[in-house]
């Protein structure tokens, strides 16, 4: 007579092991994901600046070594967004340069807000495919802004464009190029001393 198999029964240590080491998978796995949507962000800005694609410009470190006789204006523009108590302007709304020489423009902010804002500017150029030969050697979007209440301040912006524009087929016939920039606040929109203002606003209220 044939002995019937034998089920032996999983211990409920083993069990509850497994179901921890399934939970710490997916919490891994979880944090990988939301790890990289935050990276999504740098990579993307990275590869743009790279590529120039989307219009962005690129950051190098020295001028160019060769200028054309070629002309080509570049026009300016800035605004803030909606949450931004920044007024932003450009000095000169236009300039005509060489192709190669290195130019230095400014814009103008003034802080209209009742205390210090922080701030950075996203940029671009259009048309986009100029994006990769417009070169900034040192930009005020390269680094946060801080304006106190009342605050007005010139904020420069030296670049160049790269020559090699001129032997892009796509990009040759270019003679105009725009530079655009949007301010976005950094930092907390009710500062300390809104907050205070307000704590009272409500206290006086309430008594």
């Amino acid at each position: 007579m044939t002995e019937p198999t034998r089920h032996h029964p999983i211990s409920s240590n083993a069990t509850a092991r497994r179901h921890q080491v399934t939970a710490w998978s997916l919490t891994a796995l979880v944090a990988g994901m939301i790890g990289l949507s935050f990276a999504a962000v740098p990579l993307y800005r990275a590869f743009c600046q790279v590529t120039g694609y989307g219009g962005t410009t690129q950051k190098v470190e020295q001028e160019s070594v060769r200028v054309l006789d070629r002309i080509i204006r570049v026009r300016f523009d800035a605004n803030a967004s909606a949450d931004m108590p920044w007024s932003i302007r450009p000095v000169q709304r236009t300039i005509d340069i060489r192709i190669g020489e290195t130019a230095l423009v400014f814009f103008k902010a003034r802080n209209d807000w009742p205390s210090t804002v922080h701030g950075t500017a996203s940029y671009n150029v259009t048309p986009e495919i100029a994006g990769s030969y417009f070169n900034k050697i040192e930009c005020f979007c390269f680094t946060e802004q801080v304006l106190k209440s009342g605050e007005e301040t010139d904020m420069p912006v030296t670049f160049f464009i790269d020559p090699e524009i001129v032997d892009d087929p796509d990009a040759k016939d270019i003679r105009e190029i725009t530079l655009s920039y949007t301010f976005f606040r950094t930092d907390d929109k009710t500062s300390n001393t809104d907050k205070i203002r307000e704590k009272t606003r409500t206290q006086n209220t309430g008594s």
